[in-house]
């Protein structure tokens, strides 16, 4: 069940710095599930810099993107209450390396592209964010996805209710093993970054 949170005053939450127009070789992404953590983000698409943080109104997160995997991604869903906000992270790429963000994502694939408006301190920014389209309200993440969620909205400092929000989305144990302990693996070096 999702919860509406009411959005408080986004220069609460801002991140340091001046929010830059990105040039033609750069481009701008909203991010709100697993790639707000920058370690994961980074594994991706390298030149991935930190603009800042915002919030997307009038839609809610939901878990149900239907993933190769059998579990469910974080998705982006319409709810047309102004008081439902996801929180995410701005991200600036090389646009020569969007195409690999593009193919770990699954655009086309279960994902879509579209261009969103951002409320950040700085005012309305527009970005790019992947949207499913392919769905299954059955589907949980697994443990190390939500881990890798709830990581990225700490590391960027997100309202602490929204991150309990993410805390309490139920979630499975990933079988395949292996997996695991490399999406650990990442936490922990990622834990471990933020510790120097």
């Amino acid at each position: 069940m999702q919860h509406a949170l009411v959005a408080k005053s986004v220069n609460q939450y801002a991140s340091p710095g001046r929010m830059t127009v990105p040039t033609p070789s750069r481009v701008r992404t909203f991010t709100y599930g697993s790639n707000m953590l920058s370690a994961r983000m980074r594994t991706r698409v390298p030149s991935a810099k930190v603009v800042g943080i915002g919030h997307l109104p009038a839609h809610v997160l939901k878990w149900h993107k239907r993933n190769h995997d059998g579990s469910g991604k974080c998705d982006i869903e319409k709810s047309g209450r102004s008081e439902d906000v996801v929180w995410g992270v701005l991200f600036e790429l090389d646009a020569v390396e969007k195409p690999a963000l593009d193919r770990a994502e699954g655009l086309g694939n279960g994902y879509v592209e579209r261009r969103v408006g951002i409320v950040t301190d700085r005012g309305i920014v527009r970005a790019s964010a992947y949207v499913a389209t392919a769905r299954d309200p059955a589907l949980r993440p697994y443990h190390w996805y939500k881990a890798f969620v709830v990581a990225g909205a700490r590391e960027h400092g997100l309202p602490q209710e929204y991150i309990q929000l993410l805390e309490t989305t139920p979630s499975n144990r990933d079988p395949d093993t292996a997996r695991t302990v490399a999406s650990e693996n990442l936490l922990t070096a990622s834990y471990a970054s933020h510790q120097h």
